[in-house]
């Protein structure tokens, strides 16, 4: 086979009463499928989960420098440095870190709740510091800072695409993955190399309405009847279907070059997908689970998601999904020939078409592998 260009994970992930990602009304989010309604995980959820998470396969443990998404980097990452070293009067600080969030975050930089939260990596802070903290002690007032602020972004082009010739890799390896989007300054945009899809269940939604009560200790203790609160929340049960593509000359691309990393980037990705759970509520659910099913494709093809798998709900057990996922698997195969090269991980009796069973070490080398040879 070609080099690869594209990873392809699918995973399957059974979770029991628990309230994995909420909307804005507390409730769990859904999403219309076929004909029912699932519970849903978005895609924000997963990342933020997998690139937060603190254990041996944590990406901080990669390499580069992460990043910081924040709507207060300028108050609270870089206004205490000013502080600390001294640089001009508080006036000249306050004025130098204003403009600053200005340039940043544009014309709703004055209200902190309408800013966008901005992906920042940490050797652009590092950088940002540094400017600005010259542009502080020079100042000889709080309107030359902030002039000084604004021609350091505008005409002087000393904002975030001007240390890009170091690399995508100034914005943090969350950049490098993800993607980050700047509206105040184009050019620091990065472009995804890992695409992230919404999991789903692959039956239609289970919930309920958990009815609970907190005692109060002193008032039992007192005699007295009746609780010290009366709450409800919504819980709910299923079976994941979740879907990813790494494009990977666009993250050998984003990671300067090096397959190397790259590789261990992927190796990390496996292993994170299959372990790593999102959830609310953990105190009081739980929510943890691992993939019971995860299938890894690498080719030169398109991408295709096998979502459709499922658009006829299935019944919440791993075996009919399982069947569900292989037989779809073999009628892209009949339409189109097989492109990929696949390994699979299960702890059922799965048997994707064409594929070679392994564990979680042998999928996550197999990526790395694949992710070091390609172009």
């Amino acid at each position: 086979m070609t080099e690869p260009r594209f990873l392809q994970i699918h995973w399957l992930t059974s979770y029991p009463a628990t309230l994995l990602n909420r909307d804005d009304s507390g409730l769990a989010k859904r999403l219309p499928f076929g004909d029912a309604s699932r519970t849903r995980i978005s895609s924000q959820c997963l990342k933020r989960h997998w690139r937060t998470v603190e254990d041996e396969w944590a990406l901080r443990g990669v390499g580069p420098e992460m990043a910081v998404r924040s709507r207060e980097t300028p108050e609270r990452r870089i206004r205490p440095k000013l502080d600390e070293a001294g640089a001009g009067s508080v006036e000249v600080r306050e004025a130098t870190v204003a403009a600053l969030a200005q340039q940043l975050y544009g014309d709703k930089a004055d209200d902190k709740k309408k800013r966008q939260a901005l992906l920042l990596g940490e050797p652009e802070i590092a950088y940002l510091t540094s400017k600005c903290l010259d542009i502080a002690t020079a100042a000889k007032d709080a309107k030359v800072a902030a002039e000084a602020v604004k021609k350091l972004f505008k005409e002087e082009k000393g904002n975030l695409s001007a240390i890009r010739k170091n690399g995508v890799l100034e914005a943090g390896l969350e950049a490098a993955l993800f993607g980050r989007m700047v509206t105040s300054d184009p050019e620091a945009n990065t472009d995804a190399a890992i695409h992230v899809a919404h999991a789903f269940t692959v039956h239609a939604e289970a919930s309920e309405s958990d009815y609970f009560t907190v005692v109060d200790d002193l008032a039992q203790e007192a005699g007295a009847a009746g609780a010290g609160g009366i709450f409800d929340t919504e819980l709910t049960a299923g079976l994941f279907y979740g879907y990813l593509v790494v494009d990977m000359p666009g993250l050998i691309a984003n990671v300067g070059g090096d397959k190397a990393l790259a590789g261990k980037i992927c190796e990390h990705l496996v292993h994170l997908v299959a372990t790593v759970s999102p959830g609310a509520k953990k105190g009081s659910t739980a929510p943890y689970a691992r993939a019971q099913t995860m299938l890894i494709e690498a080719g030169r093809a398109q991408p295709r998601t096998l979502a459709d798998a499922f658009r006829a709900p299935c019944a919440a057990r791993i075996a009919e999904a399982d069947a569900r996922l292989a037989d779809h698997l073999g009628k892209f195969d009949d339409a189109y020939g097989v492109k990929e090269e696949r390994r699979f991980l299960s702890i059922g009796a799965a048997a994707p078409p064409c594929a070679v069973k392994t564990d979680l070490d042998g999928l996550a080398a197999f990526a790395r592998q694949n992710a070091e040879k390609a172009r």
